[in-house]
């Protein structure tokens, strides 16, 4: 009897230390889209995950208005995100900020075409489609403004990529502005009229970011200046060693198994990335700077533009409050 007790009483000693191990290992859920981008090999071998000592909830979305309905909703802590839907996100008060810049724009978005179309002029009478809220759907938008058409002289169908995938095999729509998988998809029997940089250039730029919940970036600022340090440094590995991320590559392997595809393909949707150095992120060029810096200004004025299309219904006087660079910046001290 006595030795039951002792063993009972050892088995509760145990129970106890592992549920204050259990309390002691933080949680997070990080929300990342499809595509191809450096870190995502840090998912799949779980490098990310060990670097923090964090238990970490990795999940994939269609797109950052799906990402900002979970972060909304509570669901998720840090997500990667366009920042069209980053803007209109801040502009109905969403508390979020933005960390660290994870594409600028380039060639990784485009409008895709029918190959009948063979310029703006072309466009006229005809169906168009971008993942609702979207870089893409706010691109799309830009261009058609800036060649002089409004939805009513091109028609603008949103919807999640999967489905412009299929859209566009059945016949039912002309164009989509999208990214990869689905780029590569309608580049099949498509043609490229404008690319997301081209757009960017003619005075609608984008980007992409992390963006994190205002209370969990009070409460784990180590964590967050930690993981971002991590982050960088799979895109610092890609522009100095691009050998090391062809199709026959581990990291290319990597990224294909977690998000489906040939290497081939995630090797030619990576080769895309538009990286932007650590240094520059921290300046006013991007996240710095406050309602003066670029990423600031960019929020603005694409809300400015969402306001104008009425998919927001107001812009704030400055959006410097949702962005932050302390993060990056320590991140770029420890290297």
């Amino acid at each position: 009897m006595r030795i039951k007790t002792v063993l009972g009483a050892f088995g509760l000693i145990a129970s106890l230390i592992a549920s204050a191990h259990a309390e002691d290992t933080k949680k997070v859920v990080i929300a990342y889209q499809t595509g191809a981008v450096p870190y995502l090999v840090g998912i799949a071998n779980g490098e990310l995950a060990k670097g923090t000592g964090w238990d970490i909830e990795f999940r994939r979305f269609n797109s950052g208005a799906d990402i900002f309905a979970a972060i909304a909703s509570g669901d998720v802590q840090i997500g990667d995100v366009g920042s069209s839907p980053y803007a209109a996100s801040v502009s109905k008060d969403l508390d979020v900020k933005g960390i660290y810049i994870t594409a600028g724009a380039g060639d990784s978005e485009a409008l895709v075409v029918r190959p009948e179309i063979k310029s703006a002029a072309d466009l006229k009478g005809k169906k168009f489609s971008a993942a609702p809220v979207s870089t893409d759907h706010y691109q799309l938008l830009a261009y058609l403004k800036q060649e002089g058409l409004t939805e009513n002289d091109a028609q603008v169908i949103a919807m999640p990529q999967p489905q412009i995938v299929a859209a566009w095999k059945r016949g039912d729509i002309d164009g989509a502005f999208v990214w990869d998988p689905a780029l590569s998809e309608l580049k099949k029997d498509g043609k490229v009229l404008i690319t997301s940089g081209e757009v960017s250039k003619r005075g609608a730029p984008v980007f992409s970011s992390l963006v994190v919940t205002g209370d969990f970036s009070k409460k784990n600022p180590d964590f967050l200046a930690k993981y971002v340090g991590l982050i960088d440094k799979y895109y610092v590995d890609f522009a100095n060693h691009p050998d090391a991320w062809g199709p026959a590559s581990d990291n290319i392997k990597l990224i294909a198994k977690l998000q489906g595809g040939t290497p081939e393909e995630n090797a030619g949707w990576l080769n895309t990335t538009v990286v932007v150095p650590l240094d520059q992120q921290v300046t006013d060029a991007w996240l710095g700077g406050g309602d003066k810096g670029s990423v600031a200004k960019t929020l603005k004025d694409t809300a400015a533009f969402l306001k104008e299309q009425k998919k927001i219904t107001a812009v704030k006087d400055g959006y410097g409050d949702f962005v932050d660079p302390q993060f990056a910046a320590a991140a770029l001290a420890s290297n």
